[in-house]
């Protein structure tokens, strides 16, 4: 043989390989990744955001319209019960409350004495006309006088009675805790406690979230002015899509994290559900307390909230990318047994975020196909390269192509 024709044989051969072996790479199918059932430890939890909030706030205002002098707080001061806020302009209150208290101090050294005068003098004056009554009423009956001075004298005593009973009354009304002073005290309270408006103070202990007034502003009673956050547990506020709500319970554990502090995370546990949901968005409203409370939380800041709804300490679980038409507790995957795919229907149970529990339809041991985004049927013949997951429930690199049974 020349050595033309054995290189043409040895070209030759090694074609013929290379053609059986794409030939059976081909019989045997493409390779794709999967993933081989197992038990382990799983946990389902819920991923959510939301914000920090104070357990009640106090909105302060004015109960009256008035020009502010002073602003004596700021945001994120401490403030108690009694603490000045701000002070208003307050000259026409004040006048009218001294205006009262002139009033009251008139009628007690003034018209009081003078009414009670008033009435001794009518008291005495009746007394007399009364003596000359009954003398000149004598002298008729022993006919000393006329009848026209002895009805004179009647009718001077008539006026007397009248006037006597005129001071009387007058002096009553002017008399200590009677009807004039009554009125008047009640004008000066009036007057006192609209001045008292004018100096606005905390009623709660807590800190300043909000001013929004400065001096030299009118202020009106439909304004708010500041608000201010009540001391008290720490709480966060997060919206749950409401097909949630069937896995989701009271003191159930948190994980949170404040997007300005990603690196800070801190506990929470749920500590309230409401009781309705949200029409327009579908979500109902939770609050998780936090304790202890980070340094770092301010009101309203961001969150991101990872609530634990379920741990299982064995379970067996599948990679959700695997899981295929997902409808409440049922799915499918693809399984491979002897090189062949077929559709398996399985139960589902607790869900993570990364892998889910099998109920039934699949054992320890089976090897499934992660997403092929639908290149794969039931029936195809595949290589399976089989993939693990990573304790952190990350995927792991490829681990290795599985050996293929020819039955």
């Amino acid at each position: 043989m020349t050595p033309s024709k054995k290189w043409v044989w040895i070209a030759l051969l090694l074609a013929a390989i290379a053609l059986g072996f794409f030939l059976v790479r081909w019989w045997l199918g493409p390779s794709v990744a999967g993933y081989q059932i197992e038990s382990r430890a799983l946990v389902q939890s819920l991923v959510a955001t939301g914000r920090v909030i104070a357990v009640s706030r106090a909105q302060v205002g004015s109960e009256i319209t008035g020009v502010v002098l002073e602003r004596r707080v700021k945001e994120g001061d401490r403030v108690k019960p009694g603490d000045i806020l701000l002070v208003l302009r307050s000259d026409e209150l004040s006048a009218k409350v001294r205006e009262a208290e002139a009033a009251i101090s008139q009628l007690q050294r003034s018209a009081r004495p003078q009414a009670q005068a008033a009435l001794r003098q009518a008291q005495a004056q009746f007394a007399q006309a009364s003596r000359e009554a009954q003398r000149r009423r004598q002298l008729f009956s022993r006919q000393l006088i006329a009848r026209e001075a002895m009805e004179q004298a009647v009718q001077a005593e008539t006026i007397a009675r009248a006037g006597a009973e005129k001071a009387r009354l007058t002096s009553a009304a002017l008399a200590s805790g009677n009807a004039d002073e009554t009125v008047l005290r009640e004008r000066l309270a009036s007057a006192q406690a609209m001045l008292a408006k004018t100096i606005l103070r905390s009623q709660v202990t807590g800190t300043v979230l909000i001013r929004n007034v400065e001096p030299g502003d009118l202020v009106q009673p439909t304004r708010i002015l500041l608000e201010i956050a009540r001391d008290g547990d720490t709480e966060l506020l997060v919206p749950l899509d409401e097909k949630n709500l069937a896995v989701i319970k009271l003191a159930q554990p948190a994980v949170s994290v404040a997007d300005a502090f990603p690196e800070q995370p801190f506990t929470a546990k749920i500590s309230f559900i409401a009781p309705s949901v949200d029409p327009q968005k579908g979500t109902v409203n939770i609050r998780l307390k936090v304790d202890p409370v980070p340094g770092n939380l301010r009101q309203d800041m961001t969150v991101s909230v990872n609530i634990e709804t379920g741990r299982r300490a064995q379970a067996l679980v599948v990679p959700n990318d695997a899981l295929l038409n997902v409808e409440g507790e049922r799915a499918r995957v693809l399984s491979v047994s002897n090189g062949r795919v077929k559709k398996v229907e399985v139960r589902l149970g607790l869900r993570g975020l990364v892998m889910t529990e099998i109920v039934s339809g699949l054992k320890a041991g089976d090897f499934v196909l992660a997403d092929t985004a639908g290149k794969i049927k039931e029936g195809d013949r595949v290589r399976l390269k089989q993939q693990t997951m990573a304790a952190d429930g990350t995927d792991a690199a490829t681990k290795k192509e599985l050996p293929v049974d020819f039955k």
